[in-house]
């Protein structure tokens, strides 16, 4: 389901009117609807190391250089330079004065810092990305926007968690007569989502519902 067909289901499991176009979207309700899908996005994708974030991109490193750009939105899970794993780092003030142990990295002001090298190296880097929506033609982005864009979760676990999720936190009343029911299925479709796609699944945190 694309950002729009999300919306007019919640709408739907809350009893209100459909809508049939993305322009009609203006009501107080329909601003909620949008911000809570867009809210819970973020949290789940946030919440595990999911398979399904995973990014590799390479990174070229000139000679005598200790520090590049830092092209990874994300978090980088992993950094291979010449077949060798190097090892992140808190301290980044060893790398200022060429201290650090050896095969570590850090970042510091949007840049990754590295040893020095006495010729060119490429880095392989294995990250999860912070873009947790896509465009119709497939390009990442931070945020659900327009009409047919798509949450990065697999499509089969992204409704009902994200429809049914944000019914609940809409609400946000335990006592409301289908709250029971959008918990269950909610927590249902999360388990489902964690047992299949998550990378440590024996080692996930609980998601705390808010009140919006």
């Amino acid at each position: 389901m694309n950002y729009f067909e999300l919306i007019n289901k919640c709408l739907v499991e809350l009893n209100y009117k459909q809508v049939y176009s993305f322009t009609e979207l203006t009501k107080n309700e329909h601003l909620k609807i949008k911000n809570i899908i867009n809210i819970l996005n973020n949290e789940i994708c946030n919440s595990e190391k999911w398979n399904f974030l995973l990014r590799k991109t390479e990174l070229q490193i000139p000679e005598n250089t200790s520090d590049i750009v830092n092209p990874i939105h994300g978090k980088i899970a992993s950094l291979l330079i010449d077949g060798k794993r190097y090892n992140y780092i808190d301290d980044f003030e060893k790398f200022f004065i060429n201290s650090q142990p050896a095969n570590t990295y850090t970042t510091f002001n949007d840049k990754i810092l590295l040893p020095v090298f006495d010729k060119p190296q490429k880095a392989e880097i294995l990250y999860y990305t912070s873009n947790f929506a896509k465009s119709e033609e497939g390009a990442e982005k931070e945020l659900l926007e327009s009409e047919n864009d798509y949450s990065v979760i697999p499509e089969v676990f992204a409704e009902p968690v994200l429809v049914y999720g944000t019914c609940m936190r809409l609400k946000g009343n335990p006592q409301h007569i289908r709250f029971s029911y959008w918990l269950s299925m909610y927590k249902d479709a999360l388990a489902n989502l964690r047992s299949k796609l998550a990378v440590d699944a024996e080692y996930t945190p609980d998601i705390k519902m808010h009140r919006n």
